[in-house]
């Protein structure tokens, strides 16, 4: 179709998605930030937060919140090049996927270590991994993405 653009996400442990989507909105280190048909052409960071892919096709995912796929990641880069959007993210896990228990533990390691008083870099190792796991939760509990 001539208003979609082809999306690529892509981690390390390999293509998390392929496929065409109306639009990609990403948790952008200065804000977020949506890519949508003929978008110029780009790089840009993102940080942890959801990934949102608006496609009509979304019913034939399992992660389907009003024709959106919501991913939780943890950063990375987004390239843009004539209606190719490539997501190459740290890593990118559709909301299905997540362990809402695993997530728990985590969020509840850091609010230990952090209310251990840690400091320095272990205080912020402990911080990001609270926003990791916290972001991970609302992903997976559909806290986000409706109003995107």
């Amino acid at each position: 179709m001539a208003d979609e653009l082809d999306v690529d996400i892509v981690t390390p442990d390999g293509q998390t998605f392929q496929g065409s989507a109306n639009g990609v909105r990403a948790p952008g280190v200065e804000g977020s930030f949506e890519v949508r048909n003929n978008h110029a052409p780009m790089i840009a960071a993102f940080g942890i937060g959801p990934l949102i892919v608006k496609t009509k096709n979304a019913h034939e995912y399992a992660d389907v919140h009003n024709d959106r796929i919501v991913f939780a990641t943890s950063g990375g880069f987004l390239e843009i090049v004539e209606n190719h959007v490539t997501v190459l993210g740290e890593t990118v896990e559709p909301a299905s996927e997540i362990d809402v228990e695993r997530a728990e533990n985590a969020e509840e390691r850091a609010l230990r270590r952090l209310d251990d008083g840690v400091q320095g870099e272990e205080r912020e190792k402990y911080e990001a991994a609270l926003e990791r796991a916290r972001n991970r939760l609302r992903v997976a509990m559909g806290k986000i993405g409706a109003e995107a």
